[in-house]
């Protein structure tokens, strides 16, 4: 069946897995530090000024090349020393050195508006509380400083200290069962360059599939084989989905979708984009199909939208009804409208689509749209950020703006 989800389409990753079967037989646990995560993107109502001051900042008080500064900042930035004093401050009476604490801030720059206190010094004071000498802490926090953004930090750390601990002697005997298989198969996923954010979870995961020995390398070869991004979730989920799932099982599923119209080729690139499909039901499947013919849809109109966005075929099928009636009947949108963008029948109707809907009627009775009689775009109205809507419907009328704001605010659920 596997075979049958590749339909010939198996990628050239042959190469790549030889190495990891290697990496499976000989695997050094976590080394001196994770791949980066990506940081959250940050933004400050100070714009571009808090930026800049974060700039100098970085250079000034951690000697960071303008040019990483800059990088640092278009994640996180900030007005005022204060709180980033305090941070630099808290970790250097913990022992942290200058050098740790640049590869700290590099790797996880949000530590600097943290609270020191309240946060960053009482996960601190747990983990001297467990019995964490210095050393300990400030290595084992240098290699992952992300655990410090963790809530069940000592979970975290217990894992990452053991993986050290692990990879500093060769002779190392790894855990029986499965503590010892999450070591070695941890380390072969950031061998492929899993990134940190990615591999925490699985440090402290009691489930599958980093539990496991025979079937993790299995599943693994598949997901490589696929073609899957290890630096993606998408890797991760596919990988889920290989490991709980029976070959069996899997043909199955296959068959159920080529039952609807799908041909395997769809099937595979389904798949590829939302790996999760493979869980859902045959029922709901062929309930989907049902439901989205009844509603008038073709059937080459429902394969269309599913291999656009298949988390559609996920969808409440109650609340696929309501939407439809609404933004056919009440809106007038024509229906292949929607099959262009069917992650609106995953949007809130209380908090996206009946408020953006109220200020277009508005909009349209008084002849305001650039089309006069016509709706714009699904997509124009429905897919962007609220932002992006009042600057295109709201904003740009200027005297009649804080009526249209009042409908578009009015009964929305927060």
């Amino acid at each position: 069946m596997y075979s049958l989800i590749l339909h010939g389409r198996r990628l050239v990753e042959l190469h790549k897995w030889r190495h990891l079967r290697f990496a499976l037989q000989n695997a050094s646990p976590l080394s001196n530090s994770f791949s980066s995560a990506a940081a959250a993107d940050v933004r400050s109502r100070d714009g571009r000024k808090g930026k800049n001051f974060t700039v100098s900042y970085l250079v000034d008080s951690l000697g960071f090349t303008t040019k990483l500064a800059e990088s640092i900042s278009r994640k996180v930035h900030f007005t005022d020393k204060a709180n980033p004093d305090s941070v630099l401050s808290l970790l250097r009476s913990h022992g942290f050195i200058d050098s740790q604490i640049s590869c700290i801030i590099t790797d996880y720059p949000e530590l600097l508006i943290l609270d020191a206190e309240k946060s960053l010094g009482r996960k601190l004071q747990i983990l001297q509380s467990r019995g964490a000498s210095s050393s300990e802490l400030t290595e084992i926090v240098s290699t992952v400083p992300r655990i410090l953004g963790r809530k069940s930090i000592t979970v975290y750390y217990d894992a990452v200290k053991e993986i050290i601990v692990a990879d500093k002697s060769s002779s190392y005997e790894l855990p029986r069962g499965s503590q010892g298989n999450k070591i070695r198969n941890v380390s072969v996923l950031r061998q492929l360059g899993m990134p940190q954010w990615l591999l925490l979870p699985l440090l402290v995961s009691k489930s599958q599939p980093v539990c496991g020995k025979e079937n993790f390398e299995e599943s693994l070869k598949k997901v490589v084989e696929m073609g899957f991004d290890p630096t993606t979730s998408k890797f991760v989920v596919a990988l889920r989905m290989l490991y709980q799932m029976s070959e069996k099982t899997i043909e199955e599923k296959v068959v159920v979708y080529t039952s609807v119209g799908f041909t395997l080729d769809d099937v595979w690139e389904i798949f590829k984009k939302t790996p999760s499909v493979l869980k859902v039901s045959k029922k709901k499947i062929l309930k989907s199909a049902e439901t989205f013919l009844a509603l008038g849809f073709s059937r080459a109109e429902f394969l269309m939208m599913v291999k656009r966005y298949p988390p559609c075929i996920e969808y409440s099928l109650e609340s696929v009804k309501r939407k439809n009636e609404f933004l056919v009947k009440k809106m007038n949108w024509p229906l292949n409208a929607l099959v262009l963008h069917p992650q609106v029948f995953g949007y809130s109707m209380e908090k996206r689509i009946i408020p953006r809907c109220n200020v277009l009627k508005v909009l349209l009775s008084k002849g305001l749209l650039r089309k006069k009689s016509e709706l714009p775009a699904v997509s124009s109205v429905l897919s962007c950020t609220d932002e992006g809507f009042l600057n295109r419907y709201v904003m740009k009328h200027n005297e009649l703006a804080p009526t249209l704001m009042a409908i578009f605010t009015k009964g929305r659920v927060s």
